[in-house]
This record gives structure tokens, sequence and C-alpha cells, in this order.
């Protein structure tokens, strides 16, 4: 993972303008610590911060074709280079490659395949090429926006790309995220879409489709293990995100395993993982246990709620939203990024999309039938840009440390996306509790991934899990700063996307702070939400209007810590104390 930042087709092709973008791509230098690199082409700038976990010697970048005609800079990572390599040479069997980077296959097939170069990538990644050949440029973002990318546009005309929007803010009349799945071509002047898997393409049809393939969970994890194993190609120390939760505990159990026949694939010798939590916290004593369990080595990182109320600030202009539940959820993993950094990690395996892809928010168990259940999941996976894929990206790579994602895996969306939804479905009368149908995949009686304790752990989203107490006190202190009156007056201040709490209008005032430019609030998602729903699923259930809270907590009879005073009588919400969670 690095930072990139392109300036395409501006009027300046000066020394001060080369100067203005090297000084702007600094912003995101902590996403690529290892190396910067520039290169210009009349009035084209690619701006490079590089962050060296694959052939870390040679791999600096942009990077070339053979003879130098053809420009990339590229931020991700690409699984199936090697069969790549293997295509390119199949074409031009005299193809010489500079470096063993896993990247210099894009300027390559995009010299052969043209604009089919993205949609023959297995892996996370933005990038930007520039042909000189033609005067002209291709930008792409892999499919799901596990890799952060925005665009905009200059006063000038120019078009502008970056990981970061604190890089175009203060040069561009306008900006966005750029869409998941999809390139951009100057030739054409427009957005086109390559990724059109079938779940995308049936929620779109109209009639809506449904899927009706039968569960096969031996397919479920093999394919799973694979996205693992193929994540785990790095040529630096790596180590995976263990909260103790279902998700991040069976990415820790396959890594384990692939490593106990590969020793020589990591330089430690044996896995390392970490986690972060209050004292006392649940997903503190679940990762120990887990750990305990597959011999990891081991990382316990404290926080207090002071020390992430003091950070917030700081988060807020990394990540770069003033969405609540990221905040929540990005400020622990902010401060162990930190931390796995100074351990001398750059890369980590994150149990991310899990929840999306299977329905395992608490509120799934209020899906109202199947093709709802399926309809929603399909929802939550577009906008995962926006949420989890963007809190896990810069919360890390604030840092310079590169989370990876496999439940996002391609191969394995296909499969799992694919499974009749009625697999999926939540009955706890039955049993069958949220990601029934992955628990029973990796429930192995004569070679148990995980403890039965953790496998059928009921779901803790990571902003309640590192300890209750920590929604609690970030309440409390909004409370202590923002008054009645300021929230009375929150939709004159903020009139679009008007905060609805304290704490959300304490995080937009900070946030307006780094990025007052209207174009910024519109990249933030708004709109009601229960324990993480969309909003068309926070009208599943009646009850909920009016009450809508992100936490897991705020599903009334199904979290087993849920807000006290809803479970009583389903009115006011009631602040909860702080309680043990069943791991």
């Amino acid at each position: 993972m690095c930072g990139i930042l392109a300036l395409l087709n501006s009027t300046d092709d000066s020394a001060a303008m080369r100067a203005r973008v090297l000084s702007l791509s600094r912003r995101q230098r902590h996403r690529g610590p290892d190396w910067s690199g520039m290169y210009q082409s009349g009035n084209h700038f690619l701006a490079h911060e590089r962050l060296a976990i694959v052939d870390p010697t040679s791999g600096d970048q942009p990077l070339f074709n053979e003879d130098r005609s053809i420009c990339v800079t590229v931020n991700g990572e690409i699984y199936n280079h090697k069969a790549l390599r293997n295509k390119i040479l199949e074409k031009a069997p005299n193809k010489k490659f500079a470096t063993n980077s896993d990247c210099e296959v894009i300027s390559h097939l995009y010299e052969l395949f043209g604009n089919d170069v993205a949609s023959m990538l297995d892996g996370f990644f933005v990038f930007v090429i520039l042909d000189t050949r033609t005067n002209s440029f291709y930008i792409a973002r892999d499919p799901i926006g596990v890799t952060c990318l925005y665009i905009g546009w200059g006063r000038d005309g120019s078009i502008w790309a970056s990981n970061e929007m604190k890089c175009l803010k203060d040069d561009c009349t306008r900006f966005q995220q750029f869409p998941p799945g999809h390139y951009y071509s100057s030739k054409t002047g427009e957005f086109h879409r390559y990724y059109n898997p079938k779940f995308l393409t049936d929620f779109e049809a109209t009639p809506e489709r449904f899927p009706s393939t039968p569960l096969d969970l031996t397919l479920l994890r093999t394919t799973f293990e694979a996205s693992v194993e193929k994540r785990l190609m790095s040529d630096v120390p790596f180590g995976v995100l263990l909260s103790g939760g279902l998700d991040s505990s069976l990415v820790a159990a396959v890594a384990n395993r692939v490593l106990r026949r590969n020793k020589d694939m990591t330089v430690w010798g044996k896995l390392h993982s970490f986690c972060v939590g209050l004292p006392g916290s649940p997903d503190l004593k679940a990762a120990r246990v887990v750990a305990d369990f597959l011999g990891t080595d081991h990382h316990e990182m404290h926080f207090t709620v002071q020390e992430g109320i003091d950070a917030i600030g700081d988060v807020i202009y990394h990540v770069e939203t003033f969405d609540v539940t990221s905040i929540r959820a990005s400020t622990p993993m902010f401060l162990m990024s930190r931390k796995i950094k100074a351990l001398g990690v750059k890369m980590v395996l994150s149990g991310e999309g899990a929840d999306e892809v299977f329905g395992g928010y608490l509120y799934f168990h209020k899906a109202p039938s199947k093709e709802e259940f399926q309809s929603e999941t399909v929802r939550k996976i577009k906008d995962l840009h926006k949420y989890d894929c963007l809190r896990a990206n810069k919360s890390t790579m604030a840092w310079g440390v590169e989370a990876r994602v496999p439940f996002l895996d391609q191969d394995f969306l296909e499969v799992a996306m694919s499974i009749d939804p009625a697999e999926k479905m939540i009955d706890k009368s039955k049993g069958r509790i949220e990601k029934y149908i992955v628990r029973k995949a990796f429930d192995d009686e004569t070679d148990p991934y995980l403890p039965k304790e953790v496998l059928w752990r009921q779901k803790e989203q990571f902003s309640d899990g590192v300890g209750y107490n920590w929604i609690d006190g970030l309440k409390e202190h909004a409370e202590k700063i923002v008054s009645d009156e300021q929230l009375k007056q929150s939709p004159n201040r903020f009139p679009e996307n008007t905060p609805r709490t304290k704490e959300a209008y304490w995080y937009r005032t900070i946030f307006e702070g780094h990025f007052p430019q209207k174009a910024a609030a519109d990249t933030v998602p708004g709109g009601p939400s229960v324990a993480c729903s969309t909003a068309t699923a926070a009208l599943w259930d009646a009850s909920w209007a009016g009450k809508e809270d992100p936490s897991g907590r705020s599903v009334a009879g199904v979290h087993d810590d849920a807000y006290a005073a809803i479970a009583a009588n389903g009115s006011h919400v009631e602040e909860p104390t702080a309680k043990k969670a069943r791991v």
C-alpha cells in the first residue's frame, strides 16, 4: 500500500507546479514513508509515496513499460501478478521486466490489452496510467474500493487523483470519491464500470433477481482459505488483527495453518497477532483465548477513554470522515496501528467485509424475508468504500501499515453471494445465529479451527468490543462540550447531512476545521442507521424510528447487552454501564 497523487492536463508545466505537486504529495507521506517518486511529462505529473512490501529493493515507483512510453503510479497489491507475467510473455515473448514488483505488470498489460487492464487484476488497487504515445491517461479503482481514491477537477480544467482528499482540497473546485469497480479514460472523458458480478447485476435488474445456489460448506471454506493464503504475499514482517470475534479469528486461524505448512513465508517464523481495547474489554479477553489456542505471538495494546478522546482530531484528519460509527471504530484501530508499526510490521490481515457479505450485523435478525436480506447485503457491499474499507485503509495507513481483507476477495465474493439467501437468514429459535453458515463451514470436530466459545461468539461491532465504556465515554464527552442550543441550531450551521446527536455534532465541527470545503462534506454518507444498517433496513422495525444508533447494542432483544431502557420499554435510549461480554 502506498500513496499516489496525479495532476493531469494542467495548464502549468513549470518547476513551481512540480514543487506544488511534491508538496501536496507530502500530505500523505504517512502512507508511504519508504521512498518518494515523481514523473513529469509536459503538463502531467505523477507522484508516489512508497510503502515497500513486495520487492522492497527494486520496486520504486512510478513504474514503466519496456520503452518507457507508458508510466504508472500504483497503490495496491496484485496477487495474480505471476500469472499475468506469463500472459504478457505469451503475447510478447521478448518483453523484459525491470523489477520484481507485482505492480509492474500494469504498464505492460495496458500496452497490450488497453482498457481491459483493470478487469484482469486480482487484488486491491488504485492506479493512474499516463500513455505518452497518445497523451492520454487512465485511472482505475479496485472492485469493492478496499483502497481509497478521490478524483478532482481543477480551475484550469485539470484532473487530479489521490488516495486522500487532503491532497486535493485546496487545488480543486470539486472532488469526490472515485467509484469502485470503475475506470476513467481521458479518451472518452467518462467513467466505465468494469466490475459486473452477478450479484450486482441481479440487484440492479428489473425485477430484481435473487440467487438460488445450494449451500456448499466445503467450497465456502476452501475458497476463503485460498483468499487468505494469497494475501500472505509479502517480503516484510506481517501479522493479523485479532479482535477475538469470528471474522478476525477465522482469518488468524487460516493464516496460522498456512504458515505452519510453509514456514518460509514469514520472516518471524510464527504468526504475530494484535489486539486493542480498554483494560478488561470483551475483545481483549476473546483475542487472548484465540491466540492461546492458535499459539500466535500475541500483542495486547491498551488505551484509556481519555487517550482515545485526545486522538479524535488526528483520527478525523486521517480518516477524512465525520461518520459516527467510523470514528468510533477508527480511533482504537488508529492507536493500535501506531504500536504495530513501532514493532516493525508493515502489513496485517483483517476481517472486514464478512458482516456485509453474510448479514452479520445484529439488525439482520429483523430481516423480513430472504429477498430483503440479500438486497441489504448488496447495498452494504456497494457502500463498503464509504465505511469499513475507508476506516481500515486510512486508520492503518496513517502509520504506514497496510491492511488486507480476505473476506472481500473476488473469488470468495462470487461463491458467497451466489448462495441462496435463505441459508443466511437468522433464526435464534433454531440455533441459527448471525453468520451461521460461516461458523458451520469451519466447525471441524476432528481438527478445530477455533475454540467453540469463539466460533459461536455473538457479533460485537469493533467499536463495542474494544470496551463498552469507549462509546459511553465519547457520548459523555460530547454532552459536556456541545450545548443543547448548539445542537438545536445544527440545521442552520450544517443544513446538509445535519448532525442528529451531540457526538455527531462534535465530530462534524472537527471535520469542518480540517476540511471546510462543501465537496469534502459531500463525500461523507448520512441517513438514519440502526447497528450499522442502511437507511432502507432501518425501516424494517417500526420501533427503531427516532432511536437510531450505530452501536450493535441498540438492537433490543438481540444483543445480549442491549441498552437496558430499549429492552425494557422501547423508549428513550439510556446510557449502559460496561458489562462483561460472553466469549
